[in-house]
């Protein structure tokens, strides 16, 4: 019997476990691995959409139906800023930008659900076991929910358009409005990262509905801040919300309810900074939290 030990096959540990394949790293950087495997993470995620379309009814849906119920049931009982006898479609027109802010405010239910499913399953632990880029998981769910997030916003757009709404601000101003909501839900994705790898379960994510509701009601996405009462006008004010709400008005040509604060005369530069902060805390909280889940 021979003393040396059989090599065992090509391709498996020797448990005869199937063993990961080596990367071949010659000639390839570190930041190529980073995109690619970022890039595989996306098309795993949008495939996931596509064997489940039910995601995509919702994600759709749902701001389609409030942008109707809104726009509709209650735009005849609403006035646009600045008093007088404005019409149902006056008010609409200072609606929709607000409209289009809550739907991105609100990716972010679906940034946590997404990524607290995964820890779940074990696929996030499947993912760290491989040769893989460590950033490939988190950038990845970011550029995914973005692609989602334009998708969203480009059916909500022709379906104010329908409903009569127009942006007279020119394309050039038009595209500024479209990428600061964007930048929004780009700020708003690390939040939801950071809360998915916090949260327990998928149920825990879906509570956060009760926060993020009261979060843009009481903000300048359905009414001008002014119109109520003066702490929580202060308030409504200086939420982030607002910002890029008054600021995608201006953008987009629509009328802008402004009081003469500081904080809604630089509604345009505060719709920049505010993500710009809350990509500073979050981004750090969430990789270090993802750091943290082999501990």
């Amino acid at each position: 019997m021979s003393a040396t030990a059989p090599l065992p096959a090509p391709g498996l540990a020797p448990s005869g476990e199937q063993a990961p394949a080596p990367r071949p790293v010659e000639g390839r950087s570190r930041a190529y691995w980073a995109v690619a495997d970022c890039w595989s993470i996306v098309r795993r995620s949008l495939t996931h959409y596509r064997r489940k379309p039910v995601y995509i009814l919702w994600q759709l849906g749902f701001p389609i139906v409030s942008l109707l119920l809104y726009g509709y049931v209650f735009g005849g009982a609403m006035r646009p800023p600045g008093g007088g006898e404005g019409t149902a479609a006056d008010y609409r027109n200072f609606l929709m930008p607000g409209m289009f802010v809550m739907t991105m405010a609100f990716g972010f239910m679906n940034t946590a659900t997404a990524v607290v499913t995964d820890v779940q399953k074990g696929v996030t632990d499947r993912f760290r076991s491989m040769p893989m880029a460590s950033s490939a998981v988190v950038t990845g769910r970011g550029v995914t929910d973005l692609l989602i997030a334009c998708a969203e916003l480009a059916i909500l757009v022709l379906t104010a358009l329908v409903m009569g709404w127009r942006a007279d601000g020119g394309p050039a101003a038009t595209a500024g409005a479209v990428a600061l909501l964007l930048w929004l839900r780009f700020a708003l994705v690390w939040l939801g990262v950071w809360l998915g790898l916090l949260l327990p379960s998928a149920e825990a994510a879906g509570s956060l509905f009760a926060v993020a509701f009261p979060l843009t009601m009481v903000s300048g996405v359905f009414v001008p801040p002014s119109t109520m009462p003066d702490w929580l006008g202060v308030i409504a004010a200086w939420n982030p919300l607002s910002s890029t709400a008054s600021a995608a008005r201006a953008l987009f040509g629509n009328e802008v309810a402004s009081d003469g604060s500081w904080i809604q005369e630089h509604a345009l530069l505060m719709s920049v900074v505010w993500p710009l902060v809350i990509t500073a805390v979050c981004l750090p909280l969430a990789v270090r939290r993802y750091r943290a889940l082999s501990r």
